[in-house]
């Protein structure tokens, strides 16, 4: 075959350093369109990108040119930098992330999930739902591994 051709969609979720709500309300539509300008950049584009005061969630299709540990790394490295230039100046996020492949069917559903993160978020705690996304994708896991 000459050409290739991937379709690789990925759920990336990621937090600020322990979680701390450094993300305000005024601060996020902007955040989140810097992220998505990022991933355009790297040919990844967002189908859908959000989040609450301490984490971020990212639905994008993934490039066969990138490598996902580039990509997180370019989205972290700029978006903490642009953070600080903001006004943030104690803003980083946690050294890890989680990335979760999902299917085409899922998409409505996810792109759902990320734009009620506010509402989903006052009942169920960052730790509580990245610890069910771990246990969902089968991800062997040491809890004093997973936090910083």
């Amino acid at each position: 075959m000459p050409q290739s051709l991937s379709r690789i969609l990925l759920h990336l979720v990621f937090s600020t350093k322990n979680r701390t709500p450094l993300i305000n309300d005024d601060l996020q539509p902007r955040l989140y369109a810097y992220i998505t300008a990022i991933l355009s950049n790297l040919k990844c584009p967002s189908l859908q990108t959000g989040g609450a005061a301490d984490h971020v969630h990212i639905l994008c299709c993934h490039s066969r040119t990138v490598a996902l540990c580039d990509l997180m790394e370019e989205v972290k490295k700029s978006t903490s930098k642009w953070m600080k230039n903001v006004g943030v100046p104690i803003f980083s996020w946690q050294s890890g992330y989680g990335a979760f492949s999902i299917g085409e069917s899922q998409i409505e559903k996810l792109i759902r999930y990320i734009q009620i993160q506010k509402e989903h978020h006052k009942v169920v705690t960052f730790q509580q739902e990245y610890r069910k996304f771990l246990e969902l994708y089968k991800i062997e896991y040491d809890e004093k591994y997973v936090w910083d």
